[in-house]
């Protein structure tokens, strides 16, 4: 911890001095450079978030000495709450992620000297996902890993092909994606009669949490014998890359937690939905949680420091957590050696992570919010029959496959259409691929399966929409 602390203190130092930005943003807020001496007094120093600072200063006096003249790779959020935010990130920060993936392909039961297919089938373009995975797996193969990488993106004819015509040359394949999409790629790979069996199979996931049943549902599906070690989720942003990553050790404790309400309410609090468990390296990113608000310090060619990502949590260091599961009469060091893991138990800090707090929900990774279906519902042919209010579910049929769910109130004493609906859904689609990229990208590759479901609701009905209380625009399922 005492390597953390000297860490954040050099990087606020050298932000104060070296970043335009923040050093105006530390005159506005009456902070004193000098003054910040000990974790206490940085604590004290305000948050940076993308309103108040990202979106304040011009691009370039973001960067260290607000100089574009440094070698970076820019990558863009989708712009699901207006203009994109850009951001730029360091060679230092793709070595870091490279380093993570390494760490996990030899946690893994993938052997280090077996020919490796790597499929990236995150989006590629200007988000962060797949060219920050391909980049992690190239720098690996410079470092002699016998890796080969493809990168179809969330182009699943590609992606099919290629477990066709390519996969049968490898002993191991690495399929990463979010992970309802790569759901979808395992289904109907399986439907098209193509096999997994002659390979050493793993999984590793980005942009949500899922539940430990989706995590054994697939890793059964590909002949994954070990979870715990092959199906891996990172928690990553745009803004600086990869975050944290689950370990073996953090999957079983998440295992445990899951088993048992009270175990899960003192670890995580009292919320009901699954959370993101992760461990992460304090070197790269660092993390803070004043108030269950997520914060991240991280140095790169846009340098953050204690900037609120839109996440809420926690933190743990590695004592704090194995203490707290023996106070549930829980040994996690014995309960890994219980299930084989005992050797890939690393002793760093971790970090939980639920839904962000900007009230946004997800479809195959993405960002969906209200607002972009709100400014359909104001055109007046919809406002003569619908009130505006909508509340959005991501859910899961019967298959297991990602849907979004949009739930709309209408008007007294009126009932929609099937025409009504139609046009409505139409226009929603439209807007949603106008104004986010990746929805766009995401239903060129998946047609209607990318397409909402429309749920009409009669006024003031009390499921969603029981009046008196403020409108629930967007409901987390469990």
């Amino acid at each position: 911890m005492r390597a953390e602390k000297n860490h954040l203190l050099a990087l606020f130092k050298r932000m104060a001095a070296e970043v335009p930005a923040y050093r105006k943003f530390l005159r506005e807020n009456g902070v004193q450079r000098d003054a910040v001496r000990t974790m206490k007094d940085l604590a004290s120093v305000p948050a940076v978030t993308k309103k108040n600072y990202l979106q304040k200063n011009a691009p370039h006096d973001l960067l260290w000495n607000g100089s574009t003249r440094s070698p970076h790779v820019l990558t863009s959020t989708s712009g699901s709450t207006g203009k994109p935010t850009y951001f730029a990130r360091s060679h230092e920060v793709d070595e870091h992620s490279s380093f993570v993936h390494e760490l996990i392909f030899r946690t893994s039961t993938l052997k280090e000297d077996k020919s490796t297919l790597v499929i990236v089938c995150f989006g590629m373009g200007v988000w962060i996902g797949g060219l920050i995975t391909y980049q992690a797996f190239e720098l690996m193969g410079r470092r002699g890993y016998p890796i080969s990488i493809l990168t179809p993106g969330i182009n699943k004819a590609e992606i099919l092909k290629a477990l066709t015509d390519l996969a049968p040359q490898y002993e191991q394949i690495v399929l990463a994606g979010y992970p309802p999409f790569l759901k979808d790629v395992i289904d109907e790979a399986l439907a098209q009669g193509i096999t997994f069996a002659n390979h050493r199979m793993m999984l590793l996931f980005a942009a949500e949490a899922f539940t430990e049943n989706f995590r054994d549902h697939l890793a059964k599906k590909v002949g994954i014998e070990n979870p715990l070690t092959d199906a891996i989720n990172i928690y990553g942003s745009a803004d600086i890359g990869t975050m944290a990553f689950e370990t073996p050790f953090s999957i079983l404790a998440r295992r445990l937690a899951m088993k048992d309400d009270k175990l899960f309410a003192d670890i995580f609090g009292d919320i009901t939905k699954t959370p993101t468990f992760a461990q992460y390296i304090p070197d790269f990113v660092s993390f803070e949680a004043p108030n269950g608000e997520i914060l991240i310090s991280g140095d790169s060619a846009l340098p953050l420091m204690r900037y609120s990502i839109g996440d809420h949590g926690g933190v743990y260091t590695f004592r704090e957590l194995v203490e707290r599961y023996k106070a549930h009469d829980i040994d996690l060091l014995k309960e890994a050696q219980a299930a084989g893991i005992r050797k890939h138990v690393y002793e760093l800090p971790f970090v939980y992570v639920f839904e962000r707090i900007d009230l946004a929900t997800t479809l195959y990774g993405l960002q969906v919010y209200p607002e972009t279906v709100k400014e359909v519902l104001l055109k007046k042919h919809f406002v003569d029959h619908l009130t505006g209010k909508l509340t959005l579910i991501t859910k899961f049929d019967d298959n297991q496959d990602q849907y979004l769910e949009i739930n709309l109130e209408q008007r007294p004493k009126k009932e929609v259409g099937k025409a009504f609906a139609s046009e409505l859904l139409a226009e929603i689609i439209k807007s949603l691929r106008e104004k986010n990229s990746e929805f766009r990208e995401l239903s060129n590759f998946l047609g209607k399966r990318a397409e909402p479901k429309l749920v009409f609701w009669p006024y003031e009905d009390p499921l969603y929409f029981k009046p008196g209380i403020k409108q629930p625009w967007v409901v987390q399922q469990s």
